[in-house]
């Protein structure tokens, strides 16, 4: 059974960190790119962060650069997300995608809530 869970969100107050994990289970995660995603209430989902199949290419939405970092561990098959210096802004639900690198092929996790307020 092909999944992707998320963990690590909660509460955390203006200018702390959260570090979400997505652990894949059912696939072979390293024939995939992962990514990171948000969506905020009445807002669309947007793309935060990418890590390529093989790991060596990340990108970020420039509202996360210098703030948070995607990383991939492939014996764990898991893809964390630190973030770093949390603002009121990145309150959202962070989803975990992975995107085969060839076929047409794509999972989505289930998601999980950040919210950053004092």
């Amino acid at each position: 059974q092909v999944q992707l869970v998320e963990s690590g969100g909660g509460l955390v107050q203006p200018g702390g960190s959260l570090r979400l994990s997505c652990t894949a289970s059912g696939f072979t995660l390293s024939n995939y790119a992962m990514s990171w995603y948000r969506q905020a209430p009445g807002k669309e989902r947007e793309l935060v962060a990418a890590v390529s199949s093989a790991g060596g290419v990340t990108s970020y939405a420039d509202s996360a650069k210098g703030r948070f970092t995607i990383s991939r561990d492939y014996a764990r098959h898991t893809v964390y997300l630190q973030m770093n210096s949390l603002k009121p802004e990145d309150t959202a639900v962070y989803h975990c995608n992975a995107r085969h690198r060839v076929l047409a092929i794509e999972y989505w996790g289930q998601g999980t809530q950040v919210t950053v307020s004092s």
